[in-house]
């Protein structure tokens, strides 16, 4: 504040936002409680001392609110377009604590339908985000609502090892070709825990991932091809040499510190060896991949040699590729196409429709 009375600041909990204002004079702080759990955007402090934010959350793109610093009520000032759909009735995520295969802690976001709308146990997708520095946290998921509200499938964002948000260590913890596969082995433990769910109905699982997060879902249906119905990996690596060679030079040094590098005999040893493209025969169920025929990040080719060695082995594969598009998708038509397009894999794969 403009006069030294506090500092406002925003901790991220587990993904979720939370504000905080410290007393300078004291060092003690005061949490503030009644904002929607969601993702904050900006924040400052007026002259007169009234904390102006913005805020992201399952029900609401990003909308502004206030915080009156001495009674830390909130008051919301806009509610964002959603083209006339009822935001309140998308579903709050709850937040899912596991611990891993060698104990780590670790957590995600479930959102679960309407029970009264869709009884009984309901079929589940693992949404597994990219980076792989990237976290998933409680903001708007948009179109993905129609999942949840219309077809009565829960969503799950997991928050694997080598994560932002948790800290230097364990971000760190999937680093080099000799750690990447604990991540995966990560994605195992939440499938188990959900297993367990009772609101959740184990047989009827699926998985899908972007860009790295597009690795990890090849990786799932080859290590976990038991405990899924299907995946679909949008702009996924394959094979870690072929990517890393074929990759933009631009970004190949930085993927090397990230994956390992593939002119090291060992690491190129290991990254061929827990390249999912090598184990290809043991993606039993269906699968979905989506490319952009411009990518410079993940080159189309990635999905090429999957896309041709399922089918070579007699293997159900739905291959999109947008030969005008890139790594993003910028164009909305394509991207209308691709949403529809999953919604109908999904339908199949995990409605039985």
């Amino acid at each position: 504040s403009s006069d030294g009375r506090f500092i406002a600041y925003v901790v991220n909990a587990a993904g979720i936002s939370r504000v905080r204002l410290l007393d300078p004079a004291t060092g003690k702080s005061r949490t503030v409680e009644s904002l929607p759990a969601g993702v904050v955007g900006s924040l400052d402090v007026s002259d007169w001392g009234e904390i102006g934010l913005s805020l992201s959350s399952a029900r609401s793109p990003s909308d502004a609110y206030s915080i009156n610093p001495e009674t830390l009520a909130v008051t919301r000032w806009t509610a964002s377009e959603t083209g006339g759909l009822d935001a309140t009735k998308n579903a709050e995520p709850s937040l899912v604590e596991i611990k891993s295969f060698d104990g780590l802690k670790m957590s995600g976001f479930l959102y679960r339908p309407d029970a009264t709308k869709f009884p009984g146990k309901r079929p589940m997708l693992m949404w597994v985000h990219g980076g792989p520095e990237s976290q998933s946290r409680p903001a708007f998921i948009g179109a993905y609502n129609y999942l949840v509200n219309e077809l009565g499938i829960a969503l799950f964002y997991p928050n694997v090892r080598g994560s932002s948000g948790y800290g230097k260590t364990f971000v760190s913890l999937d680093n080099g070709a000799f750690k990447r596969e604990d991540s995966v082995k990560d994605m195992g433990a939440f499938l188990d825990a959900l297993a367990k769910d009772p609101g959740l109905d184990a047989s009827r699982f699926a998985l899908t991932g972007r860009s790295y997060g597009g690795y990890m879902c090849y990786a799932a249906a080859v290590q976990f091809a038991e405990n899924l119905k299907s995946t679909h990996c949008d702009v996924a690596i394959s094979n870690f040499v072929t990517f890393l060679e074929t990759t933009q030079s631009y970004r190949r040094d930085l993927r090397r510190a990230e994956y390992g590098d593939e002119r090291d005999p060992k690491q190129r040893a290991k990254l061929l060896a827990i390249s999912p493209l090598e184990r290809v025969k043991e993606m039993k169920k269906p699968m979905f991949t989506v490319t952009g025929g411009n990518d410079p990040r993940v080159p189309a080719s990635e999905a090429e040699q999957v896309v041709k060695a399922i089918r070579a082995n007699g293997g159900t594969v739905w291959h999109l590729l947008a030969t005008n598009e890139g790594h993003i998708w910028g164009k909305k038509e394509n991207n209308d196409y691709a949403f529809w397009s999953a919604l109908q894999f999904y339908r199949q794969t995990l409605l039985g429709e």
